[in-house]
């Protein structure tokens, strides 16, 4: 069978990102991998009581904040495809978090430009199916430009839409 290219896009802020790495071996005899489960909840899923799903970027932003939180962090679960959507990847990691009450779309992007609007209707599909999880949306609010234009701003967005994702709705946290 043909081989299809593979054409990677990536923010140049990854490149040398310490935590954006491969090892020789998985690069030499890995595959590619539509969903990336989240390693921490490997042996006890069913601790995690809610599921972060992202694409991109702002898994890199989102790990470290939720490595803090120890036990009590949210699973994160990288989309690495997007399209053609992943079902079958899906249907198999999500009925391992058959603890979580919520699924948390986080994305960095406007929600008028990113993933969310494509995505949510495969989400709810995906729930409905039996995962008893409410759905929401954590990113910038809807936007003209893609970026606040000014860093201190882009920083400081970036850093709520971090917390509010991982902040508990016990806590108080989020729409």
């Amino acid at each position: 069978s043909r081989q299809r290219p593979l054409v990677l896009f990536t923010p140049k802020s990854l490149l040398r990102h310490p935590l954006a790495i491969s090892r020789l071996e998985d690069l030499a005899t890995g595959h590619f991998q539509p969903v990336i489960d989240d390693a921490f909840f490997a042996k006890n899923p069913e601790r995690a009581k809610r599921v972060l799903m992202c694409t991109g970027k702002v898994y890199y932003d989102l790990l470290p904040e939720a490595e803090k939180l120890g036990d009590d962090r949210p699973a994160i679960v990288r989309l690495e495809q997007l399209y053609t959507f992943p079902w079958a990847e899906l249907r198999q990691v999500l009925p391992r978090y058959r603890g979580a009450t919520e699924l948390i779309w986080v994305q960095e992007e406007p929600l008028n430009m990113g993933a969310w609007r494509y995505l949510e209707a495969k989400l709810r599909e995906l729930v409905a199916e039996g995962h008893a999880m409410q759905i929401r949306y954590v990113g910038r609010p809807e936007r003209a430009s893609p970026a606040e234009g000014y860093p201190a701003a882009h920083l400081a967005e970036q850093n709520r839409i971090v917390r509010e994702a991982l902040q508990s709705p016990d806590a108080g946290g989020g729409p």
